[in-house]
């Protein structure tokens, strides 16, 4: 009886002693040790503004998690963590909030609006988008337009590249737009864009129809089927449907406009003039790119 005693209190011994292994492997287990994970959490993450590096919603804007995620074990939580860092953003964002792009005398609301949100532009990382919205129609676009190229020829940066996107809000201006990106494809922009300025507002000449467009094309020495080629392509449809979908999202509503950057929209009216129009846009232009 005794050795029986004995004997079970030695199993109970060994049992109670497993248990307490476990439970300071478990509570004295290591983290991962992961490098992805202290990198997400440590100073040099970024961060966006106000929002404290490794915070919840710093992730969630910054992260986009992968469609198919490992099971949780420790094999599959890092391999997700290593790819949720591979995805964040080359850039670093933080610091002070920048300050205004202009001088004192130009302001915010007055002469010009911040687009909200900011739109993408077509140029390189290293160049400052000046987009000009027109339509051919427009007397005020008419007149803008050769200080646009004086501008362009003597004034203009050359991290500035200047881009022309047809205004879209009807059915005229939707014709016209197709005349500009049919030049566009044939190569004769350059050569033409003044001329369909003065052919609708000089000459009075509307452009209302295909045939009239074609005949315009044709003076210029575009055949008729190279003309109708381009001006029914697939290129310059997808370009009409790009222009009605940036018009939109740049809330365009009248012309001529200017926006810099795809940040800031401004014109000659807002600005004040001509001249403190160009003014404006090589403060900001420098401004978005550095300087």
């Amino acid at each position: 009886m005794r050795r029986l005693i004995s004997g079970c209190i030695v199993w109970a011994s060994l049992v109670l002693a497993a248990c307490g292994n476990k439970g300071d492997t478990q509570a004295g287990k290591p983290s991962s040790g992961n490098p992805s994970r202290a990198a997400a959490g440590s100073n040099d993450a970024p961060n966006n503004g106000g929002t404290e590096p490794g915070s919840a919603d710093n992730n969630a804007s910054a992260v986009v998690l992968p469609k198919n995620i490992p099971s949780e074990t420790d094999d599959g939580q890092e391999s997700v963590e290593q790819t949720v860092v591979g995805l964040q953003p080359t850039f670093k964002l933080g610091g002070p909030p920048p300050g205004p792009p202009t001088s004192g005398r130009f302001k915010d609301g007055v002469h010009y609006q911040k687009v909200l949100p900011a739109q993408p532009t077509s140029v390189g990382p290293d160049k400052v988008e000046v987009l000009e919205v027109f339509w051919y129609g427009c007397g005020s676009c008419f007149a803008l337009d050769p200080a646009i190229d004086s501008w362009r020829a003597k004034l203009k940066p050359a991290y500035v590249e200047f881009v022309r996107l047809p205004a879209m809000w009807n059915e005229a201006l939707r014709l016209q737009a197709r005349v500009f990106y049919t030049a566009e494809l044939l190569g004769k922009i350059d050569e033409l864009h003044a001329l369909l300025f003065r052919e609708v507002n000089v000459k009075g000449n509307p452009l209302e129809s295909v045939e009239k467009i074609g005949a315009f094309f044709r003076e210029h020495g575009v055949s008729t089927d190279e003309f109708q080629k381009a001006f029914s392509s697939v290129d310059v449809e997808s370009k009409l449907q790009r222009a009605d979908l940036l018009n939109r999202r740049l809330r365009i509503q009248t012309a001529p406009a200017l926006v810099i950057n795809g940040k800031y929209r401004t014109s000659v009216e807002m600005a004040g003039g001509e001249q403190q129009l160009f003014t404006l846009i090589g403060e900001v232009a420098s401004h978005e790119h550095g300087g």
